[in-house]
């Protein structure tokens, strides 16, 4: 009997993130889509990681970097190829990366909501000597077979989202 409760706990909160409103924006202030190459998603060859697998937003060092839609921050630090980096938990449980930030703001907390400015565009990482952007990367937890193509790495498709389709539904 107790199973079946948290069973039922279990599926209300997943399907309670999926019923987030997002309204997603573009998460470097002031950026449109012309800040973008909209041929750079599953691009490749793009270096050691074979593909790219997300979007390369140009901008400004320091131009602030703010969240596209609510979301919890799950970490914020340093990967070795991401240089500064912030990996947050949004509606529809999807994963956002942004990389190579120049800086992180500290006073952002758990939870962040939609404008609100989680650091700043930079070079870091493995963008070091490149013009300044923030790369800008969305993952499902929740796979989408459906998606799947025979292009490089395009399993990965199953969980990797566009970001261009994200940010200007169509």
């Amino acid at each position: 009997m107790k199973l079946k409760y948290i069973t039922l706990v279990i599926a209300l909160f997943i399907l309670a993130g999926c019923l987030v409103p997002e309204q997603p924006i573009i998460p470097v202030k002031g950026a449109t889509n012309k800040d973008w190459n909209s041929q750079t998603f599953w691009y490749e060859p793009w270096g050691s990681s074979g593909t790219h697998k997300g979007i390369d937003i140009f901008a400004a060092t320091n131009t602030p970097v703010i969240a596209p839609t609510p979301m919890l921050l799950l970490y914020k630090g340093e990967f070795f190829k991401g240089g500064k980096v912030i990996v947050g938990l949004g509606p529809k449980w999807q994963i956002h990366y942004f990389a190579h930030l120049d800086s992180i703001d500290t006073s952002t907390g758990l939870f962040a909501g939609r404008g609100d400015v989680l650091g700043t565009v930079g070079s870091t990482g493995n963008a070091q000597g490149k013009p300044p952007h923030l790369h800008y990367s969305i993952l499902s937890l929740f796979p989408r077979p459906w998606r799947i193509d025979t292009s490089t790495q395009g399993y990965k498709k199953a969980f990797y989202l566009n970001p261009i389709d994200y940010l200007d539904p169509k």
